[in-house]
């Protein structure tokens, strides 16, 4: 029996519903179709364990093929699955199965919620661009709002900024209260402290010196900037990244030429929500290439489906600055909130997590 939680029987529900209704509608920052633009779905490509399957779509008809066999069926009874599909998943928790849909799913040689693929990208979908006369072949991972947000940027040691502790003098048994202050927004408290001492936080270095060159591949100066909406957050009542990055254009801590009024901050941040979007991992050697995927689907809590794609760059990057959100991963488990000592000086370190809102 096939179980899966919300976000992963969404997979399923995003490749029933867009087949039962044959176009995709790209998405605003606000969440919205786009008026006036549509795209009809030509065609949806899925890898499965047992083999590559095409979903074409002609007239009132979906074709599958793949492993030499050739299935039709009806468009009308994709529709009624994803109808079914979409209130079981919204009543339900947990993990759960849904042996009707499985029922189904085995009969049009669909095996498995998560497609199998090496790379993030979920769904292929082959659309036909009325603007252009290009019919793209558009890779997407899914994300649901029927389940629990997901992360955009994972918490680990990776995606700890290192920060000195300047212009104050702080001695052991203030070291050992500060860290000990265990209040529920415990770092902002400590760093509340250390303020109220007189310290500054002035920013060192990413922890780890792969994440540091990632940055600096998108921007020379990304790691001064995105230190200081870190530094930020933790300082401030302030989680949504659009407040963040407008928070950080108001100081300008960087001291960047504003005569023109240039979004400075906000351009550099984009192109790294992007590049995290479409495959930048902290850990890994990025290259700037970007991973098959391309874009998101985003799985509606009424069921609507919206996509977001590099081939629409701009609606892309104002839907990733809109619609995230820094969060407070576990200290403890990733080393930061805490003041320490290293050659006499003192440092703290802050994490970095993103997470859809």
């Amino acid at each position: 029996m096939i179980t899966g939680n919300k976000g992963e029987w969404s997979e399923i529900y995003a490749l029933f519903k867009l087949l039962g209704d044959k176009e995709l509608h790209p998405g605003n920052t606000e969440i919205k179709k786009i008026q006036n633009l549509v795209y009809p779905i030509l065609r949806i490509l899925r890898t499965e364990v047992n083999g590559n399957f095409e979903y074409s779509i002609e007239d009132d008809i979906v074709v599958i093929s793949g492993n030499e066999e050739v299935f039709r069926i009806p468009i009308s009874e994709f529709k009624e699955r994803a109808n079914y599909l979409l209130s079981e998943i919204k009543s339900n928790t947990g993990t759960f199965s849904v042996p009707e849909i499985e029922e189904f799913m085995q009969s049009i040689n669909c095996l498995s919620l998560k497609a199998s693929s090496s790379a993030k990208t979920d769904i292929t979908i082959v659309v036909h661009d009325q603007r252009t006369g290009l019919q793209p072949s558009l890779g997407f991972s899914i994300k649901s709002q029927l389940g629990n947000p997901s992360t955009l940027l994972n918490a680990g040691e990776t995606t700890n900024f290192v920060y000195k502790i300047v212009d104050v003098k702080i001695n052991k048994q203030e070291i050992s209260d500060i860290n000990n202050i265990s209040s529920r927004s415990k770092i902002k408290d400590r760093i509340v402290e250390i303020k109220n001492k007189g310290g500054k936080f002035e920013f060192v270095k990413t922890q780890r010196t792969i994440f540091s060159n990632n940055l600096i591949l998108i921007d020379s100066l990304l790691p001064q900037i995105l230190s200081n909406v870190v530094l930020n957050f933790y300082s401030s009542s302030h989680s949504n990244t659009e407040e963040l990055v407008k928070l950080t254009e108001e100081e300008n801590p960087l001291k960047f030429d504003t005569t023109d009024k240039h979004l400075f901050y906000s351009y550099k941040i984009k192109r790294f929500l992007t590049d995290i979007a479409l495959g930048m991992m902290p850990s890994k050697v990025w290259t700037g290439k970007y991973d098959a995927t391309g874009g998101y689907l985003i799985v509606k809590a009424d069921g609507e489906i919206l996509c977001y794609h590099i081939y629409n760059k701009n609606e892309f990057e104002n839907y990733l600055l809109a619609n995230t959100k820094l969060d407070t991963a576990s200290s403890s488990r990733h080393g930061f909130g805490e003041i320490y000592e290293e050659n006499g000086e003192l440092f703290f370190k802050l994490n970095l997590q993103i997470r859809f809102k």
